[in-house]
């Protein structure tokens, strides 16, 4: 198995229950699913995942305000 490099374009994995305590997560059907640095990144993430998938409820849950935020399609 080859070394590889981290790579910092991709999200961080996190537990399903546990809240991060900086920067904004995306969270499926009340799961959440990965974390993003900037609210612009993890809308851009969100709004794609719910073009594909209209149905599940997707919302952005921002640590340092600790509010979650829906995504709806435009």
């Amino acid at each position: 198995m080859a070394d590889r490099e981290p790579d910092d374009k991709r999200p961080r994995n996190l537990r399903g229950d546990a809240f991060p305590v900086e920067g904004f997560a995306l969270t499926v059907d009340g799961k959440i699913k990965s974390q993003y640095p900037v609210l612009a990144d993890a809308m851009k993430v969100a709004l794609d995942l719910k073009t594909k998938f209209p149905v599940v409820q997707v919302t952005i849950y921002d640590a340092a305000a600790k509010t979650r935020t829906p995504v709806e399609l435009p």
